[in-house]
């Protein structure tokens, strides 16, 4: 198995890049290649320590400008290290892709380079996100498709339940649509007729769910479009950077709740392990023909490290052919068959 990473993408490339695939490359035993600008990872490695043992260089002038058009990714930028790291995924020389580079021009290269699966309508960005302690949801899609139909949708929950049962380990995962109101009758349009379809996918769809619902454990799966899905994305990580600036500030506030700090210490530091998205990685490019994962932009070694291990477990768990084999089954007509719910 051979990973490749953008060494260019992200705030602190090249650095954190090489340092997350140096640990990567020792804890998880796959092949792994920095895609950049080769003198500059040597740099890197050299002044501050870190082995490039078991990590192969393939150079790439420079890194994708954030500034550019995403679509330029399959054109005049596909000299970038994102650019030539898709290209070499599509061409079958690695396994997976990840990058902390353009989420834009990430999507557009994995669209038209990498490929859709086939019957897949438009490849989606999936966010798991926590909702307790050690438990979590995928929200699909956080940003990818602003604009969507009601098939689409249907799309979404069938990639999202494949994901949240073979990466995430959820026994047949309650798929959610993200609404207004829990009642059948809520929403827009789209969510009229995206409800109507989920109703009758054989999926284990538990109705409408309300944004408040998500952190509370109401769905396991929430589908909704991408501008809707990337505003909760980006509510929740404020929240979560609000709640522990607050709980520390009254911790701190005196010495009585400084000792109870003390006291707490276990449980606070779980609760701010699991509201940290270094410990999960990033967020899939799902609908496409091999993995791709987008790492957050500020990602550092550890976030680095566990993006590669998703990149990994997507490939040992043939993600994208369960994918494949679940939007088949959709486009077939299972549901109307009386499938049953996905185990």
């Amino acid at each position: 198995m051979k990973i490749i990473i953008d060494a260019a993408g992200g705030d602190h490339a090249p650095l954190e890049v090489l340092k997350g695939a140096a640990e990567a490359a020792k804890e998880y035993g796959a092949q792994i290649a920095l895609v950049g600008n080769e003198a500059e990872i040597r740099k890197a490695s050299e002044k501050n320590g870190v082995p490039l043992t078991g990590l192969e260089i393939i150079h790439a002038d420079r890194g994708f400008p954030m500034e550019a058009d995403p679509t330029s990714v399959i054109k005049e930028n596909i000299v970038t290290s994102m650019g030539v790291g898709l290209k070499k995924l599509a061409d079958g020389e690695c396994d997976a892709f990840v990058s902390a580079g353009s989420t834009g021009a990430l999507l557009a290269g994995a669209t038209f380079l990498v490929k859709r699966v086939k019957g897949v309508k438009r490849p989606v960005i999936g966010t798991t996100v926590p909702n307790g302690i050690g438990r979590y949801y995928f929200l699909v899609d956080s940003g990818a498709n602003s604009e969507c139909r009601p098939e689409m949708l249907m799309q979404f929950a069938v990639m999202g339940e494949v994901y949240a049962s073979r990466i995430m380990g959820i026994e047949s995962p309650r798929i959610g649509l993200v609404n207004i109101g829990s009642e059948d009758t809520k929403g827009t349009q789209l969510q009229l007729d995206a409800f109507a379809l989920l109703k009758k996918s054989g999926l284990r769809f538990v109705g409408n769910v309300e944004a408040r619902e998500l952190p509370l454990g109401g769905c396991d799966v929430a589908v909704c479009d991408g501008f809707t899905g990337n505003v909760i994305l980006k509510l929740s990580e404020g929240m979560a950077l609000f709640f522990i600036k607050e709980l520390k500030r009254m911790f701190l506030s005196g010495a009585g709740t400084k000792v109870a700090a003390m006291l707490m210490k276990g449980q606070l530091s779980e609760f701010k392990k699991a509201c940290d998205y270094k410990e999960l990685g990033g967020a899939p490019i799902l609908g496409v023909q091999k993995p791709v994962i987008k790492a957050h932009g500020s990602s550092d070694a550890k976030a680095f490290k566990n993006a590669i291990r998703q990149a990994v477990v997507c490939c040992e768990k043939d993600i994208i052919g369960e994918i494949a084999r679940g939007v088949a089954e959709q486009k077939a007509g299972a549901a109307e068959k009386g499938r049953p719910p996905r185990k």
